[in-house]
């Protein structure tokens, strides 16, 4: 490895670090807010979403790096809407798999579980239960394992999924960034002709 490609790699891996410290913070206090002021059925729903939040976005990295981009390419030729993303996206893929992984997917994993802590002791409260209580206990293990199995499972499926439908999944996430950009005029991902025609 040389040194400049050594210096972008230690400059990415920063700039994600701080981009996961950012995002955990947020994803932190929104859902610690949110979830202190519903009860424990609604607590419960939004831990599941935490957890499909997570096991889709695990889904997109593994499609970006198992796409091949020579399809996208007669879609550019055409001028289809997200073709020349979806370009990008395979081209970057070890990055845009780095961000959906590990930072998205991590944060929600690590959100879930606090999460979980939290709607553990409002069922605990619901039920009249105190701290420590054999009930709470129970219920920790139960919620703890759900969350988990949920997680596993849902990210065997999206792995599957990703593997045989590497190209719609991506195709889907380029027509989706492409209509970010033209309805908020906004730039999301550099997607000038010399990148996409050069490999």
């Amino acid at each position: 490895m040389t040194k400049s490609h050594l210096q972008k790699s230690i400059k990415f891996s920063l700039g994600i670090a701080v981009i996961t410290f950012v995002l955990a913070a947020i994803f932190s206090v929104v859902s610690s807010s949110i979830l202190g002021g519903v009860v424990w059925i609604i607590g419960l729903l939004i831990v599941l979403l935490i957890v499909l939040i997570g096991v889709f976005f695990d889904m997109l990295g593994i499609a970006a790096t198992a796409a091949d981009e020579v399809p996208f390419h007669a879609m550019a030729a055409e001028k289809v809407s997200g073709s020349k993303q979806a370009i990008v996206i395979v081209r970057n893929a070890d990055r845009f798999a780095s961000f959906c992984n590990d930072v998205i997917g991590d944060i929600s994993g690590i959100v879930s579980g606090t999460a979980t802590a939290i709607v553990v002791l409002q069922v605990a409260d619901g039920f009249g239960q105190s701290d420590g209580s054999s009930f709470q206990i129970v219920t920790s293990v139960v919620l703890t394992s759900l969350v988990a199995a949920l997680t596993v499972g849902g990210k065997a499926i999206g792995k599957y999924l990703a593997i045989n439908s590497s190209t719609n999944i991506i195709f889907f996430v380029g027509k989706t960034i492409a209509f970010i950009e033209e309805k908020f005029k906004i730039k999301i991902m550099t997607t000038e002709k010399k990148e996409i025609r050069n490999k």
